[in-house]
């Protein structure tokens, strides 16, 4: 019988438990899908905190996956055993050899792209597209604001971004992270452990300030990323790593300069057929071209969940991190 990791409760990485699962046959709608690699991304300990409760436990933690079809159910017409396929985004359920998806949620991955690369650009690269091309669309003269620039989202965003045009300032916490992040798009990255990260990025805006900021750390950055926008700027919040935004009062927006203010995800703009495969077919065309390079920084076994979560969360990682299922 297949395995996954199942989760009985939330908690910490050691509710995170290797056992047996059979998915069962897929139902109308669906696909057995047999994953060859899995992406661990932040969310993953989200869902397994319960700070983003999942609809049910136990559960099967995961948002990302690449593999090949086994079967189909009853109504499935784009897709047959043995096709290439990957997937980001809802219903949760990676952390397993073999799972049941609804078809509509799959995309085709084409043959020049890896299992590995699409499992470790899938939900990271389509982010990178919304929040370049949803939230604020990033044009040539642009200046923007990184924050966890060699993070998985943020080494893929930070490329797309200065291929946009964009000028990339980006804030890391090593000097190694730096080099990381500069090599990969970021123009001025910023280690936020040496330098107040606010007065550096006024300093390389020569006050202007920043047009759009994109942070996923949350509680440490917020307030601080406000006051790096210029007016009529966007601010992009879309994680919480070092945890959950305390109450705003939007009228410090105001104060700040009439800035806009979006948290976004990517549930919400793939969540049409059409969007998700526009936003799969924009991040196939930038990898493929070269414009952005996915690198897989760290493998685990799926059965070593547990120690890749408590690395994710101690911000022993970069770039993007997969899992083999074995």
């Amino acid at each position: 019988m297949p395995n996954a990791i199942i989760m009985e409760h939330t908690g910490g990485p050691e509710v995170l438990r290797w056992g047996e699962h059979d998915p069962g046959k897929p139902e109308s709608g669906e696909v057995l899908l047999r994953h060859e690699a899995i992406g661990l991304n932040f969310i993953d300990v989200y869902h397994r905190t319960g700070l983003y409760p999942l609809p049910s436990l136990p559960a099967i933690p995961g948002m990302e996956g690449a593999g090949v079809v086994e079967a189909v159910g009853e109504d499935v017409t784009e897709f047959a055993s043995g096709d290439r396929v990957a997937y980001a985004g809802v219903p949760p359920g990676a952390y397993a050899q073999i799972r049941k998806i609804p078809a509509h949620r799959l995309v085709a991955l084409p043959e020049r792209i890896s299992f590995q690369q699409a499992a470790a650009m899938m939900l990271q690269g389509m982010t990178a597209r919304y929040l370049l091309h949803g939230c604020y669309k990033v044009q040539k003269g642009d200046w923007i604001l990184v924050h966890a620039a060699a993070g998985g989202v943020g080494t893929i965003a930070c490329q797309w971004a200065k291929y946009l045009g964009a000028t990339v300032i980006g804030t890391v916490g090593t000097a190694a992270k730096a080099e990381l992040a500069r090599s990969h798009g970021c123009d001025h990255p910023i280690n936020y452990n040496e330098e107040n990260f606010v007065a550096r990025v006024n300093e390389i805006t020569r006050g202007r300030g920043v047009d759009v900021v994109y942070d996923s750390i949350g509680q440490a950055t917020f307030m601080n990323s406000l006051d790096c926008l210029r007016p009529l700027g966007m601010m992009v919040s879309f994680g919480q790593a070092s945890g959950p935004i305390p109450p705003v009062d939007i009228a410090v927006l105001a104060a700040k300069g009439s800035l806009f203010l979006t948290r976004p995800s990517l549930m919400a703009y793939t969540e049409r057929r059409e969007d998700l495969l526009a936003h799969a077919r924009d991040l196939f065309e930038v990898v493929d071209n070269g414009t952005v390079k996915i690198e897989v920084r760290q493998t685990y076994a799926l059965r070593d969940a547990a120690k890749a979560h408590r690395d994710l969360e101690n911000r022993k990682t970069t770039g993007s991190t997969i899992f083999t299922p074995e």
